[in-house]
């Protein structure tokens, strides 16, 4: 049970505040997880096959996955059955060092946007229609601002009605420049215009808002091929990094819509918004178990500082471990 204790020290070696703004953001996720742990421990002086069938229910409510939740169950019976553990505490805590190690074996965990050393970074930025797309650019574009990057913001969402006038809207709120286009104009010819004026005007970060779904998945793979290859005529190698957004609250819909858009972009992170409003934390785990792709930011709150770079220590914490 060593990574239980570690991580509960690690944390607290922490930054307090950034560690509260986990702890406050994922309150009804852990009330419906780590409370469950607890209660599901008092009713039980030793584990028994009743135990692990509740438990398993437990994680399967929690969005941990169904394939994820039944792999942890059976290395945690493995275990517990070779090392003699039947105190139903230590089994808890076995979970979740099994929930931990399962999240960080699928490869290096690099959260913060990865620039290039000459010319801007691109950013392609997809999400279906309310995840919160829009308002993640602009947090994005917030943090990256404060960290003293300059930010242009690239409207080539020009299928849904409004999105370019709400994210010139943000423009204006964050000062930084946009680039859209005339009404009904071809996505791909705004984004290119989008990499010529980055590269005109010295940008460090340029984030491409793009189309969170057209009529078919055929014509959302070649609109996102397109203005990937004409982004890449202007600035060799990019986009860089392509971010899908995704709403917490929607469960394991959100893993659905993540493979829709696996099949159509490489996408290199994802963006989870409205963490704080869903009692089913355990997408984070699903979507990384199922697709491999990192959870590169999560939405704690509605204040722009609230999109935070992803913590798998303060995310576990925040989930089994607070009080």
């Amino acid at each position: 049970m060593g990574l239980f204790k570690f991580l509960k020290e690690k944390i607290a070696k922490k930054n307090v505040k950034e560690t509260e703004t986990y702890v406050s953001g994922m309150s009804k996720s852990r009330e419906n997880f780590a409370n469950k742990l607890d209660e599901l421990s008092k009713r039980y002086k030793e584990v028994n096959q009743d135990y692990f069938e509740q438990l398993e229910e437990i994680l399967i409510e929690a969005d941990v996955g169904v394939s994820l939740t039944l792999r942890i169950i059976e290395e945690v019976i493995d275990e517990s059955e070779n090392s003699n553990i039947k105190d139903p505490k230590e089994i808890n805590e076995l979970v979740v060092d099994k929930m931990f190690v399962g999240y960080a074996e699928k490869g290096d965990i690099v959260n913060e946007i990865q620039f290039v050393n000459d010319g801007p970074t691109v950013l392609l930025v997809a999400g279906v229609n309310g995840v919160g797309k829009t308002t993640s650019i602009a947090k994005l574009a917030y943090r990256y601002l404060n960290k003293g990057k300059k930010v242009m913001l690239c409207a080539a969402d020009t299928f849904r009605a409004g999105a370019v006038e709400q994210l010139t809207i943000w423009s204006e709120r964050l000062k930084c420049p946009i680039v859209v286009g005339k009404p009904e104009s071809d996505p791909a010819s705004v984004a290119y215009e989008g990499a010529k004026q980055a590269k005109l005007q010295g940008i460090d970060l340029l984030i491409v808002d793009t189309a969170g779904r057209l009529q078919n998945k055929t014509n959302l793979m070649n609109e996102l091929a397109k203005i990937s290859r004409v982004i890449s005529k202007e600035i060799p190698d990019a986009p860089h990094e392509a971010f899908l957004v995704i709403d917490a609250t929607t469960g394991q819909n959100g893993v659905l819509q993540a493979k829709q858009f696996l099949d159509c972009i490489k996408l290199t992170g994802i963006v989870i918004t409205k963490m704080d409003g869903t009692s089913k934390g355990g997408i984070i785990l699903a979507i990384r178990d199922e697709l491999g792709i990192p959870v590169r930011f999560i939405g704690l709150g509605e204040k722009m500082d609230d999109l935070e770079e992803f913590d798998l220590d303060k995310y576990l914490y925040g989930l089994c471990l607070a009080k």
